[in-house]
């Protein structure tokens, strides 16, 4: 069953560790076939070196486990949610990589402060609000999902395509698994550069709206030139 999706999803998964977000058991990226209403997912707490492709697991919309051996990543819930919400999301990545988790630790949004960041995510990064004590006491993974919709609200995820969970690590998202890994790998690399750019002046600005609006639309928006035809 989605023997391709499986592929992908697995592929997108050792892509993490390729790019070093993730150590041990620390991530998952997931998968979704619109025309199935089925997620593929990485399994929970299985490692990455013993991972096959037909070890990932299949669940539908209620997280129930259609396919599989092994029960699906604990954050299933909160990707179950965005992909409820945003019918343009194909893919879904949870990372605990560093200098994304030191912005969700601290509580504070990686700013948008060049042209990098902007040829990727039209503005800030935001970071979600706390989540309460009865939040995370019952359906935690569940109320996760809520609080990152809750922060997007009804504008387009993928202008955006990654948050940081507040106290946690962050979330990134894209049209497909491979996309979403992407996604999470540019948003890593842009809070490492927007760290030390705070860490060099404190009072650094944001990068003007005109140079984002540039830099983002040659290679998103509908003139777009950036690249081969």
């Amino acid at each position: 069953m989605l023997e391709q999706l499986k592929k992908e999803v697995y592929e997108a998964n050792i892509e993490l560790v390729k790019k070093g977000l993730v150590i041990y058991t620390w991530g998952n990226v997931s998968g979704i076939s619109r025309e199935d209403n089925l997620i593929v997912i990485k399994p929970s707490g299985v490692n990455y070196e013993d991972m096959t492709y037909e070890d990932m697991t299949v669940i539908d919309f209620n997280g129930n486990i259609v396919e599989g051996k092994y029960k699906p990543s604990s954050d299933t819930p909160t990707h179950i949610e965005l992909y409820k919400k945003y019918d343009n999301i194909g893919g879904i990545v949870h990372t605990h990589s560093v200098w994304a988790v030191a912005f969700a630790q601290a509580g504070i949004p990686i700013t948008a402060f060049g042209t990098t960041h902007a040829d990727y995510f039209y503005g800030d990064i935001p970071c979600t609000r706390d989540l309460t004590e009865d939040e995370v006491k019952c359906n935690y993974e569940f109320n996760t999902g809520r609080v990152i919709i809750e922060c997007i609200g009804d504008n387009n995820p993928l202008a955006i395509p990654g948050i940081v969970v507040k106290n946690h690590g962050p979330f990134a998202w894209g049209t497909d698994a491979s996309n979403s890994v992407y996604n999470a790998v540019v948003m890593e690399k842009v809070a490492e550069m927007a760290y030390k750019t705070i860490t060099l002046n404190k009072d650094v600005k944001r990068v003007p709206q005109f140079l984002l609006d540039k830099h983002y639309y040659r290679k998103h928006g509908a003139n777009a030139y950036y690249g081969q035809k």
